[in-house]
């Protein structure tokens, strides 16, 4: 739960709670379609675009 919270705002993580706990979410189906347009060179930009934009944000705050 604490991994949730550190990672995500508190509507994040609620809306991702809500979302495994309905009975008909199948979490395993739902990661395979949320990435299925999108090649592995996308997905690597947008997680390095991301990397990249929250590590800027961490060094600026301790400047």
């Amino acid at each position: 739960m604490q991994a949730l919270f550190s990672k995500l705002s508190l509507v994040e993580a609620e809306r991702f709670i809500t979302l495994l706990l309905r009975e008909s979410f199948n979490y395993t189906e739902w990661q395979q379609r949320l990435w299925e347009n999108e090649s592995v060179e996308e997905i690597g930009m947008r997680a390095k675009a991301h990397w990249e934009a929250t590590h800027s944000k961490e060094h600026s705050k301790e400047k």
